[in-house]
């Protein structure tokens, strides 16, 4: 399906291209999710979701830089899942850290 913006520019609007779309819908959605966490709280915060959003943003905006061939945005996306992927596990181990410290203070008998 051949789509064109007001005589601007115009693209086919293939899987791919698809796809592309879906990876970039993504990805700026973390933006939105971290602005609406921060309006809340009235200060900057980084929500999980934020990081998930960049992760399957990142991932899917890969693949379809894999399939274009372009080796600028393949190390882009390719080095910013690392960083995702990082970012969601130390997430994880905080969290798993303070768990273990809840369940030793119950365990010596504080709250």
């Amino acid at each position: 399906m051949e789509i064109n913006f007001f005589g601007i520019f115009a693209f086919t609007l293939t899987a791919w291209v698809a796809v592309g779309f879906l990876g970039q819908s993504f990805f700026s959605m973390r933006f939105i999710i971290q602005w609406i966490a921060s309006e809340k709280v009235k200060k900057s915060v980084m929500p999980i979701a934020f990081w998930y959003f960049s992760l399957f943003g990142g991932a899917t905006l890969f693949a379809y830089a894999l399939h274009k061939q372009d080796p600028v945005f393949i190390f882009g996306q390719g080095m910013g899942l690392f960083v995702y992927m990082r970012n969601l596990y130390f997430v994880y181990a905080e969290r798993k850290k303070k768990e273990a410290s809840k369940e030793l203070s119950v365990a010596e008998g504080g709250a």
